[in-house]
């Protein structure tokens, strides 16, 4: 722990410095504990200047795409950790034993493992180690051919259940902004969207959930009607550029809110989504709502420079 005698700043300071918002900074700080800042007799929060040369390093390995669940001090110091080795080992083995649960229609073992990782790790740990990498080792296999339909609905309703029960035990906010999401056309994988969802809560948004293949020309007018701030689309192996860019210019020029767009295709398909006017989130929640914050912010700047004219 930091000795507090020594120069320290406040949160202000360090998401100022660092580019990082509050409440993704105190986040990080509760599910992976990278680092612990002092408090103050009133509690306030207090970084000395290693840890704010840390959560530059932490920005630089985000930048290169390493998901914030993967940082650890092993990447963050350049050094080995055996440790870290084991984790990481600990991970692959219980998403290798559920995709072959899938593959085997066994909900037992789908659901002895999910709950060996429960009782080990948080639920935001496990939904960042375990169900993310699921979900795109899946979509993977699905892609390649090796995965059934009868596969995909199975894990489906499986996932749909445990996150439906999670939605159904969580206090629903009534105020902060709301984000219109949904699956594009012709995506049926909701998975992604729901855990966006879930995490959206977390950091001060209402989400507004329209379910997998959404038409495209009916958002405008749910943005208008529900008062959404933004349009969040989740597609996760959509491989055609031209349609993801002609679906999303319609929409971006129909409605006057920023459209996100998340989910593996939004990795694959970066450029043409950056080209139609959309922002593309990556795989990464946490990082999502860094940029969410940031077109918000960017959208009022705008506004603010057209009034003035």
């Amino acid at each position: 722990m930091p000795n507090p005698d020594v120069d320290a700043y406040p949160i202000r300071t360090v998401s100022a410095l660092t580019g990082i918002n509050p409440v993704t900074l105190r986040t990080w700080e509760r599910r992976y504990r990278l680092i612990e800042p002092v408090r103050t007799p009133k509690g306030h929060r207090l970084y000395t200047k290693d840890q704010i040369a840390i959560l530059h390093r932490v920005v630089d390995l985000l930048d290169k795409g390493i998901p914030i669940s993967r940082i650890n001090f092993s990447l963050i110091s350049g050094e080995a950790n055996t440790y870290s080795n084991q984790e990481e080992e600990f991970w692959n083995r219980l998403i290798t034993r559920m995709t072959a649960a899938v593959a085997n229609f066994d909900e037992v073992v789908l659901e002895s493992t999910y709950n060996e990782a429960l009782s080990l790790y948080s639920i935001e740990i496990v939904t960042d180690m375990l169900l993310m990498p699921m979900l795109i080792r899946l979509g993977e296999r699905w892609e390649r051919g090796d995965g059934t339909v009868a596969e995909e609905h199975f894990f489906g309703v499986y996932l749909r259940n445990k996150l439906g029960a999670r939605f159904h035990h969580r206090k629903r906010r009534d105020y902060g902004p709301a984000l219109l999401t949904a699956c594009m056309p012709g995506e049926r994988h909701e998975a992604g969207i729901l855990l966006f969802a879930l995490s959206a809560y977390d950091h001060g948004y209402r989400c507004i959930l329209l379910g997998t293949d959404m038409p495209m020309e009916e958002l405008p007018a749910a943005v208008v009607q529900s008062k959404s701030r933004g349009i969040v689309l989740s597609a996760s192996f959509m491989t055609d550029a031209s349609l993801m860019k002609r679906q999303l210019t319609h929409l971006v020029n129909a409605t006057n809110v920023p459209v996100f767009v998340g989910g593996q295709s939004s990795v694959t398909l970066h450029d043409a989504i950056k080209d139609a006017g959309a922002v593309p989130l990556g795989m990464d929640i946490e990082q999502s709502f860094k940029r969410i914050a940031e077109s918000f912010k960017n959208k009022f700047a705008q506004s603010l420079n057209v009034a003035s004219v």
